[in-house]
């Protein structure tokens, strides 16, 4: 029999937009944990635990209250009404939170990390009590608990769907982060004045009959096992998420709205599966039977869909994206669709399993008299369990077994809850028997039949070379791996499937520049410099070419890019040289953490849309960082121009021009620029420019990138705040509270052609002191430059014909120079 219509169907809408408004704050407390934490695998992970903490608290002691109260539906209300002053409390406090988890890290070590648990655990405590007391209110007869239990799961998560997507598509972009979680305790506001005038109306008292606190059949032995079985699968279940996180990101980029929708065919796999089998899950006969192959059959799924991967998917995804553009002209959307079917392949197929698993569970655990405190056990235990699986997975499993084996213990021991739940059908007789022992044989076979390189030789033939080095930890993935040119070969930093610069000659240009070009023109005479991001090594390394120095620091994220360093050309051993003290940690949580200062700090993350990576971009990071300057200190950002949207990058010009008074530009490659902001007016002296070019390490490093002379370099120049502010505009700047630029839209075909001939054309006089022979050099050295990027304007245009006529003119007109040789043989 069927729940009825008016009983179900205002819980399922109240439960849809509660986990619509609970995936908000998820996400928006995500990217400030970034910010209190560091983006550290180890520190989110630890941080983001206190979320589903409170989720299974809050399932376990609201559960229970549930079917005691007379109303559970005003229960309900109270709750939405305290997630909402909680939820934009804890924003509210997370945000002024970064300093002093610094500080007590430093005064108190690991109980540091207590202040973000409890402030996340909190409000999510409240949440994780949502479900259980409309179930209550529902009040479901035996023969209909699990298509009532099974179908309020289902909409409480297809809620939380449309929250992933609307996060990083509207409210965070329009919003901000605040103004994200202000509207979603508008909504928890509404859901509780909704849930509270149902109540007032008498419907509870009419349409739902008293029940006594507590009825129902004694907990049995068969109860506790499905609630162990089921609690362990929760392990298994986030288990596998990790690793599908890094599994997935090969057929991604690093776009929050790439993750996004990875979320949201997670949970919507969990919303089908369990909508589709809450409408057999009272019929069927053989409960435990179904459970047991429910959860061994995701393991299986995702052995499979591992197994699969290859070439073919990426072709897929290009051929969709062609066909969806085709349709609607949009990018994002382009690029969505691609997304989607890689989850779709690789997520989908176990996750529909795992979600007909809780109506299969529920079906085995809770009883009509107590629907609420058992569907509330049956969370908690869940949700606790996938806390372990979260962290055992992503802290031993991967780096012990790596991402294949990981997958293949989780799959064994999804096999084996199966088997015990096969095992538990009936009688135990020699049949079931065998057939649990052999579906546990089956299983580990095919998992320690599945290749472990998998991904590593799937990237590598993807990208058309050959694997040098591949490492699977916690942090991600990280590749390096060697292709070829015309010139010869050049190797290529991957880090989550996701090229993050190589050792081709305009990247060593423009990396060598990045550090070396603030340090030759610095008004003073530096002796210390920090780099935020090692990479290739490359710019740490160049920092070793500067005599002058006597402190380098390079600050690292990832272990295994620190550990890859040595395999790249031109970093002048940055991974091993004594000279260059490399810290392995979070780039802004470095700053914090203590009152060292630098005569120069340079920054070299990833580009700016990446997930995550906007904190070192923002005017809140600029801000800290002039505090760690020295007088006279200078700091250097990278800017790679054909990442991103002009008016992306007016907001990131914006939000410098806002911390420092004077800021100037530099063109150090055809595709990338850099922005060095100071406290005083950066005055150039030709002469003093050239004497410290004299240091013979340091010339070699930058006659090897095309800079000959004190001329090239200066050539580099393009103008001072006056041209910045009239690029800016009234653009807003990128700040903790608006991230705009990591939420902003996909980037333009051929974005470059129109920023790259507005940037040049800001060119200003140099702030120098040279004489008009001097003067003169830089003039040709710049027009020389000019003319070159011209060629590249040209290719980038299509336009053959006049780029064929002017390559040889080029070279006819000028001497010999390695970056533009190089570029131009290419």
């Amino acid at each position: 029999m069927s729940v009825p219509n008016h009983r179900s169907t205002p819980a399922k809408s109240l439960l849809f937009f509660s986990g619509l408004a609970a995936l908000i704050y998820q996400a928006v407390w995500i990217k400030q944990l970034t910010l209190v934490v560091g983006v550290d695998v180890y520190a989110v992970t630890t941080g983001v635990s206190g979320f589903f903490a409170g989720l299974a608290l809050g399932s376990a002691v609201f559960g229970r209250l549930a079917d005691r109260v007379s109303g559970p539906l005003r229960l309900y209300g109270s709750l939405e009404l305290g997630i909402a002053v909680l939820g934009v409390a804890s924003t509210v406090a997370l945000a002024a939170t970064p300093p002093l988890f610094v500080e007590l890290q430093s005064a108190v070590g690991p109980l540091a990390w207590a202040l973000p648990f409890l402030l996340v655990a909190a409000p999510a405590a409240l949440m994780g009590g949502t479900l259980p007391p409309l179930l209550a209110a529902v009040r479901p007869r035996d023969d209909s608990i699990g298509r009532a239990a099974g179908q309020l799961y289902a909409a409480n998560t297809a809620g939380a769907i449309v929250g992933a997507l609307l996060t990083v598509l509207v409210a965070v972009p329009a919003l901000g982060i605040r103004g994200a979680a202000l509207a979603a305790a508008a909504l928890n506001t509404l859901l509780a004045l909704a849930a509270l005038l149902i109540a007032r109306r008498g419907a509870e008292a009419r349409e739902v009959p008293a029940s006594t606190p507590g009825s129902g059949s004694p907990i049995t032995a068969d109860m506790r096992l499905a609630l162990a079985l089921y609690a362990v699968a929760g392990g298994v279940a986030l288990g596998y998420e990790v690793v599908w996180t890094q599994v997935i990101v090969q057929f991604l980029s690093t776009r929050a709205v790439a993750f996004a929708v990875v979320l949201a065919t997670y949970l919507l796999g969990l919303v089908v599966g369990s909508w589709l089998y809450s409408r057999y899950a009272d019929a069927t006969a053989h409960r435990w039977r179904v459970f047991g192959l429910l959860i061994a059959g995701a393991g299986i799924a995702a052995l499979t869909t591992f197994a699969v991967l290859g070439p073919w998917l990426m072709a897929a995804q290009e051929s969709l994206g062609e066909a969806v553009f085709d349709v609607t002209g949009s990018r994002m959307l382009m690029m969505c669709a691609r997304f989607a079917l890689a989850a779709a392949v690789i997520v989908l197929p176990a996750t529909l399993l795992l979600g007909a698993a809780f109506p299969a569970a529920a079906r085995l655990v809770v009883q009509p008299g107590r629907a609420g405190s058992d569907v509330g056990l049956v969370l908690a235990l869940n949700t606790a369990c996938g806390i372990a699986g979260t962290v055992v997975t992503g802290f031993v499993l991967v780096p012990a077994l790596g991402l294949a084996g990981s997958l293949g213990a989780l799959a064994f021991v999804a096999a084996v809850i199966g088997a015990v739940a096969l095992a538990r059908e009936g009688r135990l007789r020699i049949r079931q028997a065998v057939a649990a022992v052999s579906l546990v044989v089956a299983v580990t076979a095919f998992a320690v039949a599945l290749p472990r390189d998998r991904l590593a030789t799937l990237l590598a033939s993807a990208r058309g070379g050959g694997l040098v080095f591949y490492d699977e930890s916690p942090g991600g993935t990280v590749a390096v791996i060697e292709q070829a040119a015309s010139q010869g070969t050049f190797r290529r930093l991957y880090i989550q499937g996701v090229s993050n610069s190589g050792d081709a000659l305009p990247s060593l240009r423009y990396m060598r520049l990045q550090a070396l070009l603030p340090l030759l023109v610095h008004p003073g005479e530096p002796n210390s410099a920090l780099v935020i991001g090692l990479g290739t090594g490359i710019t740490g390394g160049a920092l070793l070419m500067d005599p002058r120095l006597e402190r380098r620091v390079a600050v690292e994220l990832l272990p295994a890019v620190a550990a890859a360093a040595p395999l790249f050309q031109g970093n002048y051993g940055a991974g091993s040289d004594a000279g260059l003290e490399i810290r392995i940690g979070d780039g802004r949580h470095e700053l914090m953490r203590s009152e060292e200062r630098f005569d120069m700090i340079t920054l070299e993350p990833p580009p700016p849309a990446a997930a995550g990576v906007v904190n070192l971009y923002s005017r809140d990071f600029y801000q800290l960082a002039r505090r760690r300057l020295n007088d006279g200190g200078l700091l250097a950002q990278w800017w790679p121009i054909a990442t991103q949207n002009d008016e992306d990058s007016q907001s990131l010009v914006r939000s410098m021009l806002d911390v420092f008074p004077h800021v100037t530009l530099w063109t150090t490659e055809v595709h990338e620029m850099m922005l060095i902001g100071s406290m005083e007016p950066l005055e150039l002296d030709y002469n003093r420019i050239e004497a410290r070019l004299r240091a013979p390490q340091l010339r070699q490093s930058l006659s090897e990138v095309g800079i000959e002379s004190a001329a090239d370099l200066l050539a580099t120049y393009i103008t001072d705040r006056s041209g910045l502010d009239v690029y800016a505009g009234a653009a807003l700047p990128v700040t903790d509270n608006r991230p705009r630029i990591e939420y902003a839209a996909w980037v333009r075909p051929g974005e470059i052609t129109r920023i790259l001939p507005k940037l040049l054309g800001l060119s200003s006089p140099l702030p120098l002191v040279a004489s008009d022979a001097e003067t003169a050099r830089i003039e040709t050295s710049f027009y020389r430059l000019l003319d070159f990027y011209e060629l590249a304007y040209r290719a980038y245009a299509m336009d053959r014909d006049t780029w064929q006529s002017r390559v040889r003119q080029f070279e006819d007109d000028g001497e010999p120079n390695p970056y533009y040789d190089w570029v131009l043989a290419r």
